[in-house]
């Protein structure tokens, strides 16, 4: 319930900033250099696959959060991650980065790699 209440305010001005229903132009390229300059990559790894051992980074692709969620996250975050406000990623930065985690496709299924099935059977 409390992340709730904290994520409510925070989407409200996201879609004030973004405006409701407005289509953002994001630059998956861009996305991907903001990314790496930011070092999400540092506990999200560079596909947004997440980790165990570096500070329980999530996993953020394939099938990122909705933009607007995203976003409220990284501005209102209370946990290991700290709170990124708009004077450090703007909101075009972060549109930019969800249009990069939101271009990694989902990884093959193990059974579709030979190598994999081999040491299965």
């Amino acid at each position: 319930m409390r992340m709730v209440c904290v994520l409510a305010p925070a989407a409200l001005a996201v879609s004030l900033a973004f405006g409701a229903g407005a289509a953002v132009a994001a630059d998956a390229a861009k996305g991907k250099a903001a990314y790496m300059t930011f070092g999400c990559w540092q506990c999200h790894g560079t596909e947004g696959q997440g980790s165990a051992i570096t500070s329980q980074g999530k996993v953020l692709a394939p099938d990122p959060l909705p933009l607007e969620t995203f976003v409220a996250f990284v501005r209102s975050t209370n946990r290991a991650m700290p709170p990124y406000s708009e004077q450090v990623l703007s909101n075009e930065d972060l549109a930019d980065m969800h249009a990069y985690l939101s271009t990694i496709p989902k990884g093959k299924d193990y059974k579709t790699i030979p190598l994999l099935e081999q040491m299965l059977r």
